[in-house]
């Protein structure tokens, strides 16, 4: 009784300390609620259950533009609730055939381009552009347009040009108050070939959204669930301060509601101002199930609580079941609400990648799945003490020599094997390494522990004496006849260069095992301040306030160190004050592995799909 007692005060608060919770209505549902009942049903099923400060009405989406006084009379319903009412826009032609986009270089289809933006800007002072603001046709027009340009070239420049001249220009002439924001969706490392200009459009548009979406890992795009925060991040330095959101729908939830949870709960713990929850109609057909209750619940001890959310609660003098998603959505706001109020500004190991860049695709989410904490930057960072390079970094003409201004200064470089193999006669002027097409498979990671399956690794050749293998691993290591190394570091000037071998499977980074692990992120660890030992699937969040946030993405409960490079006295639960004391550790006398004197550690544990903030 006191829970629900608890959770019924939550909601009557309706209020969010550190962020606000806004949905998003497409056009053809905007259009059917012209039909009073259907508005006000769904509106009741929706405000029942979520928290929500503000609502996108959509006007054009699939070639279809919402009547003007249809739009006008749900604006007026949903700003009688209390609620701000901003715009939206879907610059598709037809999403069933392979999310259609408009032509760009078809007159007649720039000019209702330009349309729909001004109709939309007569209604709304701020406009955000759903997904699809790129180009993914090649008709004859646009092939004769494109010319001798690669389809990258050509869409970049189409796009950055239909954006001003289509789309913020004529809006701005219709409503000078009126703000357009483009939002970006989750597959980033591929927007430049399709048009997504993340150099330009982010310094002529009002703002920018990030598609926090992963779902289902198994699903199409293979997103890891780390990209629900690592993403934000990212926006967020390439347009500092103008990172205005996230978005997430109802992806993955068939997984379980810890799913749907996670990417809410990691969304925020980015720092955005703004949630969607995408979309208004999923929080009314997306009905609870017991299929999203997952096995580990019944372990009890969870962060995010299946039995609990749905238990009936009072609103209003009324008792309500929950019946759709919208409260999880809301349960999961709320309780991340509390943590934020905590945490400081996210810090993290620095990884550069340039403007439209390519190269090991997505890598940065499979390295925050094993502890690492990205931060990703679009230019080079010349104030941090570690950074990290893949092979996006191979974009930058300049890389070797901001390489070695980096070693020079007494810094750290790391690189991966997939950088290594495209820069390695330029960077023989540093290092002479070699990583070609010579595999290796391996599951023996000697002192370091074992794998529970074999896997490939690309092999790294160096002169013994020059450079040093930190990590190793074979088939067997112990007792066997070769190793390769996994973590490879070479002196330059004042600074150290390591080389991290990156599986042909990414996702074999999770079969590391946790002592390989424990070394590679006591590491890279330089400019966080504290990392963390045990398996993957664990991250790491690390704030500028001494504060940091655990997560555990296993099945299971984990056991893990916390280890602060710094002597403190306890660690701190950021939520309910309990404390912890440094554990007793012997202090190591080699290099990279084991503890120093001016470290702390500290045991603690952590239930499946659970998150813990900590102090310091």
């Amino acid at each position: 009784m006191m829970l629900v007692c608890l959770l019924a005060t939550t909601m009557q608060a309706g209020k969010y300390q550190n962020f606000k919770v806004s949905t998003y209505i497409r056009a053809q549902d905007v259009a059917r609620m012209d039909d009073e009942k259907f508005l006000k049903s769904t509106w009741e099923t929706v405000s029942s259950q979520v928290d929500l400060d503000k609502i996108y009405l959509e006007t054009h989406r699939d070639a279809f533009i919402v009547p003007e006084k249809t739009l006008t009379k749900v604006k007026k319903f949903f700003l009688s609730k209390g609620l701000e009412v901003g715009g939206g826009i879907t610059f598709t032609r037809s999403e069933p055939t392979d999310f259609e986009t408009y032509s760009y270089a078809r007159e007649d289809e720039r000019q209702m381009v330009k349309h729909i933006s001004e109709y939309t800007a007569k209604f709304f002072d701020d406009i955000i552009l759903d997904d699809f603001f790129f180009i993914d046709l090649k008709n004859d027009d646009e092939i004769a347009a494109k010319g001798s340009k690669s389809w990258t070239e050509y869409r970049l420049r189409l796009m950055a040009d239909a954006g001003r001249e289509l789309v913020v220009g004529p809006a701005k002439a219709v409503n000078p108050k009126v703000k357009v924001i483009v939002k970006y969706p989750n597959w980033y490392d591929h927007f430049h070939g399709l048009g997504f200009n993340l150099e330009e459009e982010p310094t002529y548009f009002d703002g920018i959204w990030t598609g926090n979406e992963t779902r289902d890992p198994a699903s199409a795009q293979h997103l890891q669930n780390y990209l629900s925060y690592n993403i934000s991040r990212y926006f967020e330095n390439i347009a500092p301060g103008r990172n205005l959101g996230g978005w997430v729908d109802a992806g993955g939830i068939n997984m379980s509601m810890d799913r749907y949870a996670e990417q809410l709960h990691l969304t925020m713990l980015g720092r955005l101002p703004e949630i969607i929850l995408w979309n208004y109609m999923q929080l009314v057909d997306v009905k609870i199930s017991p299929s999203m209750r997952a096995a580990w619940q019944s372990e009890g001890g969870n962060s995010f609580r299946y039995d609990e959310m749905v238990a009936p609660y009072t609103r209003d003098g009324k008792t309500i079941t929950p019946t759709t998603m919208a409260r999880f959505a809301d349960q999961t706001l709320h309780q991340t609400d509390r943590l934020m109020s905590h945490l400081g500004n996210p810090i993290g190991l620095v990884s550069y990648k340039p403007y439209h860049s390519s190269g090991e695709d997505f890598l940065q989410n499979y390295l925050g799945m094993i502890g690492l904490p990205m931060d990703m930057h679009p230019q080079w960072p010349d104030n941090r003490e570690q950074v990290l390079l893949t092979q996006q970094a191979a974009k930058d003409p300049q890389l070797v020599e901001k390489i070695k201004r980096q070693l020079r200064k007494g810094g750290d470089v790391i690189i991966t094997t997939g950088l290594l193999k495209v820069i390695k006669d330029e960077l023989s002027d540093v290092v002479e390494l070699y990583c070609g097409d010579l595999k290796a498979i391996v599951n023996d990671f000697g002192r370091s522990g074992k794998s529970e399956r074999e896997f490939i690794i690309p092999q790294v050749k160096y002169f013994t004496n020059d450079a040093w293998e930190v990590v190793s691993a074979g088939r067997p290591l112990t007792g066997g006849v070769s190793g390769y190394p996994i973590l490879l570091r070479d002196t330059y000037s004042k600074g150290i260069l390591f080389v991290l071998t990156i599986p042909d499977d990414f996702g074999n980074l999770y079969d590391y095992p946790a002592g390989a692990l424990n070394i590679i992120r006591s590491v890279m660890s330089k400019d966080v301040g504290a990392y963390i030992e045990g398996p993957s699937k664990v991250s790491l969040f690390p704030y500028d306030n001494k504060t940091l946030v655990v997560e555990n993405f296993n099945d299971n409960a984990v056991s893990l160190r916390v280890v602060v490079n710094a002597k403190v006295d306890k660690l701190r639960n950021l939520l309910t004050g309990e404390e912890f004391k440094p554990a007793q550790v012997a202090v190591s006398r080699w290099r990279f592995v084991g503890y120093t004197d001016k470290q702390t550690v500290f045991d603690i544990q952590l239930p499946a799909h659970s998150y813990i903030g900590l102090g310091y």
